[in-house]
């Protein structure tokens, strides 16, 4: 059976193309093998789950007793009293085993009557003690009880355990873990009673998880070097990885949903353009992630305020955990060495688009560009011709625009503008790396050709004859010679004005509004 591209559920070596995670693996069961407690807390759709399956696997092969379950999908009565949830939890911890061990499944079943959490951590030390392996808890979907307080309890029992067993004084599981969206440490804050002060986490023995689970281009390079000797087909396998790689920063859905379209829809050509083409039909997709996505933008103020001020105003934002971190914990956003960055282009594209749409100014950007018939033809965008139609367009519709007004709507104007000439031959999408002073590149894919276009905030001579160098060193990088400048100045003794412009070999037409 021939092998695909998963982007649903677990992934599984002898059915899907996958990154080879071994080394990342290995790292978690270095982890355990110390007695390690901790959360395993990433974005939907990040990987968890196939990671978390090979760790098992991993661990099983080494002789541990890997105690498998998760929270989803077991109803809430578990979660009703303490007396329900030590009744039935050993029953819940046996089903997750029962068909790969059946005998220590039949142990677990034999602690009945179990009325409180004394006794169930006597249940626990009696089972792992008389256990001839080491015994690892791996419970998944744990934010499906995150609302529960006897769930905090039984956290804080394996904490006293876990303290305990390390002063000699009481027997428990070798390792466990937790995983799901949110770090368990926080989930202190969602159960408080009115009448109790808790300031203890009851989570607060969890080890740091560090390990980075995004793609890296090499790793995706091994994916596609597989592929191709599999299925025989031509690839430059180190560029199109790195391409793929800038444009989804290694975010694992969408590495997997642009090769399985190349795959299986573009007719397995493998290409820059074709990968291009996949980001595009990525964009017009309806799916869950970027649902989501935007559902936690709009559910939270301080998520909207910090993408709205990236995206919008071109502000820098120096990561901070205890103010960024959510924005992380959604995927959405991620760390840059010290900065706080849009997780990634396709996000950032889907997110500007989403951003124009909401605005009224979309509507009037549409309706001038209707009555403009000679900015792109079947081939061919005169971006020359859009600029300066654009300067027409602004100078007519906000010149009393105050600089506030600019500053706030510029981008937003421009891509408004720029989305029906597009009209479904091409589409854009941006690139974060470049973004610097308040500078944005918008790379354009229209057929068969490609351009950017940089648009930057006016802030000094300096700073503009800079940034007219990184353009000309980031067509270097495109392998085109010409690109395409939008200055936005907020002066108010300021001109219109247009020229083509030679920097480093390159040719460059500004166009100043």
């Amino acid at each position: 059976m021939r092998k695909i591209f998963n982007i649903t559920g677990l992934c599984v070596k002898d059915k899907h193309y996958m990154i080879d995670t071994t080394e990342k693996v290995k790292q978690i069961m270095a982890m355990v093998e110390r007695g390690d407690y901790f959360t395993i807390n990433r974005p939907r759709q990040f990987g968890k789950t196939t990671t978390l399956n090979l760790l098992r696997d991993m661990l099983s092969t080494n002789g541990y007793l890997v105690i498998d379950t998760s929270f989803e999908g077991i109803g809430d009565n578990l979660f009703r009293s303490e007396e329900e949830f030590s009744r039935e939890i050993l029953g819940v911890f046996a089903d997750s085993i029962e068909t790969l061990d059946s005998e220590n499944a039949e142990r677990l079943l034999k602690y009945t009557d179990i009325k409180n959490f004394r006794e169930l951590s006597r249940a626990i030390k009696d089972f792992v003690s008389k256990s001839d392996k080491k015994v690892v808890l791996l419970i998944d979907e744990v934010d499906k009880s995150s609302n529960s307080k006897v769930f905090l309890q039984f956290l804080g029992l394996l904490r006293n355990k876990y303290l305990a067993s390390n002063a000699g004084k009481n027997v428990t599981f070798q390792s466990v873990i937790l995983a799901g969206l949110h770090d368990i440490r926080t989930l202190k804050l969602a159960v408080r009673d009115e009448n109790e002060t808790q300031f203890n986490s009851p989570w607060n023995i969890s080890a740091k998880f560090d390990l980075d689970m995004t793609f890296s281009a090499k790793e995706i390079e091994h994916m596609l070097i597989e592929y191709k000797s599999e299925n025989n087909v031509q690839m430059n396998t180190k560029s199109l990885s790195q391409q793929i790689y800038r444009l989804t920063s290694g975010y694992p859905y969408l590495v997997s949903d642009i090769c399985k379209i190349v795959d299986e829809k573009l007719g397995a050509i493998w290409s820059e353009e074709t990968i291009y083409t996949a980001v595009k039909n990525i964009l017009l997709e309806k799916n869950t992630l970027f649902e989501d996505v935007i559902k936690n933008i709009e559910n939270n103020d301080d998520i909207k305020i910090i993408v709205e001020s990236i995206l919008v105003l071109g502000k820098h934002f120096e990561y901070h955990p205890m103010v960024h971190d959510e924005s992380i914990i959604y995927g959405i956003c991620r760390r840059d060495e010290n900065n706080l960055v849009i997780h990634n282009s396709i996000f950032e594209t889907y997110i500007y688009t989403y951003l124009v749409g909401k605005r009224e100014i979309a509507g009037n950007a549409r309706i001038a560009v209707n009555n403009e018939k000679e900015l792109a033809d079947e081939n061919y965008l005169y971006v020359d011709k859009i600029l300066l139609k654009f300067q027409d367009f602004m100078f007519e519709e906000f010149r009393t625009a105050d600089e506030k007004f600019y500053e706030a709507q510029a981008r937003l104007i421009f891509l408004a503008y720029l989305k029906p000439i597009l009209n479904g031959r091409g589409f854009y999408f941006v690139e974060p790396q470049t973004r610097e002073n308040k500078r944005l590149d918008i790379v354009v894919v229209y057929e068969k050709q490609k351009y950017v276009i940089e648009l930057k905030i006016w802030n000094g001579q300096k700073y503009h004859e800079k940034g007219m160098e990184q353009l000309a060193d980031y067509l270097k990088i495109q392998n085109l010679e010409n690109g395409y400048l939008l200055v936005f100045n907020f002066n108010r003794n300021k001109e219109k004005s247009s020229t083509w412009l030679s920097v480093n070999d390159k040719k460059l037409f500004e166009v100043i509004v």
